[in-house]
């Protein structure tokens, strides 16, 4: 596999996190510079934070701020997938050649509204436990990292 992801007509496949508010907390702090610079090894990997808010205002902004994205909203109702699942789909959008950007969106604290879940063209979940909103940015960094190792071949990811 390249280190990037490529579509078929050469050009790199962005993957964009958008998510409502900053990490307060240090370990999330520490989870997500270490993921973010792992990451940028296998690809263009950008993290945007929003201000946080309540689900109407979070949910509009996340809209607003992924037009003409492939978007996938990180939701406790949406599909739970393992890696090499992820791995797959992630690959297939970036061969169809007309996505130049994955924007994942990660809402407030009170989930997303049932608009921007419509607008999405996924709705991924992290698992069935209700996880706390800074450990679920760093468990969707992890994830990434994970998918982009497996693509690659390397040992960080063990199936079994």
């Amino acid at each position: 596999m390249t280190p990037a992801a490529t579509a078929p007509d050469g050009r790199a496949v962005q993957v964009r996190i958008l998510a409502a508010g900053k990490p307060a907390l240090a370990y999330a702090k520490s989870g997500v510079e270490e993921y973010l610079k792992r990451l940028t090894r296998y690809g263009t990997y950008k993290l945007e934070y929003l201000k946080g808010g309540d689900s109407e205002s979070v949910s509009a902004a996340l809209l607003e701020r992924s037009v003409g994205c492939h978007r996938i909203a990180m939701d406790e109702r949406g599909e739970i997938l393992g890696t090499s699942a992820w791995a797959e789909k992630i690959a297939a959008w970036e061969m169809r050649g007309d996505i130049k950007t994955l924007c994942i969106l990660i809402g407030a604290s009170d989930g997303h509204t049932p608009a921007l879940r419509q607008a999405c063209d996924a709705v991924w979940s992290l698992s069935k436990l209700t996880l706390q909103h800074e450990l679920a940015l760093v468990v969707l960094l992890e994830q990434l990292y994970r998918v982009a190792t497996f693509r690659r071949g390397e040992p960080y990811h063990r199936e079994g």
